[in-house]
C-alpha cells in the first residue's frame, strides 16, 4: 500500500495545476517493475523529510494518454515535479535516493515553493 493517490484526466487540473503545494507525479503502470520499486521511495521521502510539503500523485500511463502525450512520456517511470501549477524537474527510470533528493529538495525544501 502506497500514499500515492492515483489522477486521471479529468482530475488533473485540480489535483496537480491548482494545487497550492508542490506535486510529484509519477507516471507509471501496474505492470511496471520499476515503479513498483519506486514507489516506496518515495513514500519514506514523503512520510520523512518531505512530511507536509509534498503530494504525492500517479498516472497510471495506460489509463491516460492524454496526459502521456502532453506531458512527452516516453518511459516509466517518469517523475515531474510540478510547482505552482508549472512541471520544474523531471526524472526518468528507477532513481536512487539520493539522485531524487539532490534534484528535487530545492524545490521541495525551499520556502518559495510553500508560498
Amino acid at each position: 500500500m502506497t500514499s500515492f493517490f492515483e489522477i486521471t484526466e479529468d482530475t488533473f487540473q485540480q489535483e496537480v495545476l491548482s494545487s497550492v503545494e508542490p506535486v510529484l507525479l509519477e507516471f507509471g503502470a501496474p505492470w511496471c517493475v520499476p515503479c513498483r520499486n519506486l514507489e516506496p521511495i518515495l513514500t519514506q521521502l514523503s512520510s520523512g523529510v518531505w512530511a507536509g510539503k509534498v503530494r504525492l500523485l500517479k498516472v497510471n500511463v495506460d489509463e491516460c494518454p492524454g496526459l502521456v502525450n502532453r506531458f512527452s512520456v516516453m518511459t516509466v517511470p517518469t517523475l515531474i515535479l510540478f510547482v505552482s501549477g508549472q512541471p520544474v524537474e523531471r526524472l526518468t527510470g528507477l532513481q536512487t535516493t539520493a539522485k531524487i533528493t539532490q534534484k528535487l529538495d530545492p524545490y521541495i525544501t525551499s520556502p518559495a515553493s510553500r508560498a
